[in-house]
């Protein structure tokens, strides 16, 4: 990984995988206590990976972790097709974001990146602003 080359998503999970695999084999400890979502595009396209600590990973097309998990999963399940574009899947996953949140959703506490092409972006809080005032 050090020759600057773009490496594909599905290599990179694996390698990380490996990586969660190799701490749980040692004595049985999981210093990776949490699980992870990665999401990336290369030139296969656009990828979503879940990571567990045990270093096994599972692949998405929406997929949810964390406190209010199910109820998300369920609520993705419903709205997400495969040919979502993207102003509407962000809606989708701030709705998804909003079932599950404690408190309002601001643009102090909620952030949105995109991958357009092949760059990644955070949304800036103008327009962060007016999707939230859309939900």
């Amino acid at each position: 990984m050090s020759t600057r080359e773009p490496i594909p998503v599905g290599q990179l999970v694996r390698r990380i995988s490996g990586l969660y695999q190799e701490f749980t084999q040692s004595g049985g400890v999981r210093p990776f206590g949490c699980s992870l979502l990665v999401s990336g595009v290369d030139a296969n396209g656009y990828h979503l990976y879940q990571l567990d600590p045990s270093g096994s990973f599972l692949v998405w097309k929406a997929t949810a972790i964390g406190k209010g998990s199910s109820e998300s999963k369920a609520f993705l399940e419903k709205r997400y097709t495969n040919d979502i574009e993207l102003e509407d899947a962000i809606s989708t996953a701030l709705l998804t974001l909003k079932e599950s949140f404690d408190g309002k959703m601001t643009t102090e506490n909620t952030q949105v990146g995109r991958v357009v092409g092949d760059k990644f972006e955070i949304m800036s809080n103008d327009q962060l602003r007016d999707y939230l005032e859309q939900i």
